[in-house]
């Protein structure tokens, strides 16, 4: 009876763990390890001081990241296009509160990711630490 006890007790456990429902599978985009720190005081990244700012960071990602400013927080989004494979127009540009994919003309929120199509934007995760901000995968 002891026996069923131990393991009724410790069955909850093993299925409360969470990922905190952060998916970043995509198929057209592939994943990369990497952290990168923004410092907010410098010219480069000041804008996202200010909130619905977004800032494009080369050398990271599949064709770099988006990061933007919600007024709650930050979103880091891949700036290559999801529902595209990786080619010449794939690379997304900010468009004030959007980024547009240049292959498709298809516009995504930087607030959610969300497009039309089947697959959102590739998100990264943002940690906030003062005047800096920890983009990683």
């Amino acid at each position: 009876m002891k026996k069923y006890a131990l393991v009724f007790l410790v069955i909850p456990f093993l299925f409360s763990c969470s990922d905190s429902g952060f998916n970043n599978t995509n198929p057209f985009v592939p994943n990369y390890t990497f952290v990168v720190d923004l410092n907010l005081n410098l010219p480069e990244y000041s804008n996202l001081k200010f909130v619905s700012n977004a800032v494009y960071v080369t050398g990271i990602g599949a064709r770099g990241v988006i990061v933007f400013n919600t007024g709650s927080g930050y979103n880091a989004f891949d700036a290559a296009c999801p529902n595209q494979a990786i080619s010449s127009c794939s690379t997304m540009t900010i468009k004030g509160i959007n980024a547009l994919c240049g292959c498709d003309s298809e516009e995504y929120s930087l607030f959610t990711g969300q497009g039309t199509l089947q697959y959102p934007m590739k998100q990264y995760r943002v940690q906030v630490n003062g005047t800096s901000l920890r983009v990683y995968n």
